[in-house]
């Protein structure tokens, strides 16, 4: 079992930024693939980034030039650093992982889910 815990959600203005981060403990792989999800109310969990074990990434369009995903796996946590956010931003980020190095962007290919971090973006 893996366990994913999010923090760094929050409030914020438009413009502005949020670092949010996801360490995972319990089984780790010895390779594996980190990633975030979003999901506003009344949508569907949708990609926003993912990075395999040799930090090659993914992003949602939307997101690139914006969003940057990294990872210390040393301490096997991953970061999301959000700039120039805007309301539209504003959902619930899940953090997620699966083995392998294989980076996929529907949510049905991870097997392990954090339980989410809010994070709003005001006007």
């Amino acid at each position: 079992q893996v366990e994913l815990a999010e923090s760094g959600g929050g409030l914020v203005q438009a413009g502005g930024s949020l670092r949010l981060s996801c360490a995972a403990s319990g089984r780790t792989f010895s390779t594996y693939t980190m990633g975030w999800f979003r999901q506003a109310p009344g949508k569907e969990r949708e990609f926003v980034a993912a990075i395999n074990w040799y930090s090659t990434t993914s992003y949602a369009d939307s997101m690139k030039g914006r969003f940057t995903i990294s990872r210390d796996n040393a301490k096997n946590t991953v970061y999301l650093q959000m700039n120039s956010l805007k309301p539209e931003d504003t959902a619930v980020y899940y953090c997620t992982t699966r083995s392998g190095v294989t980076i996929y962007t529907t949510p049905n290919e991870y097997h392990y889910w954090g339980q989410g971090t809010q994070v709003t973006v005001s006007s």
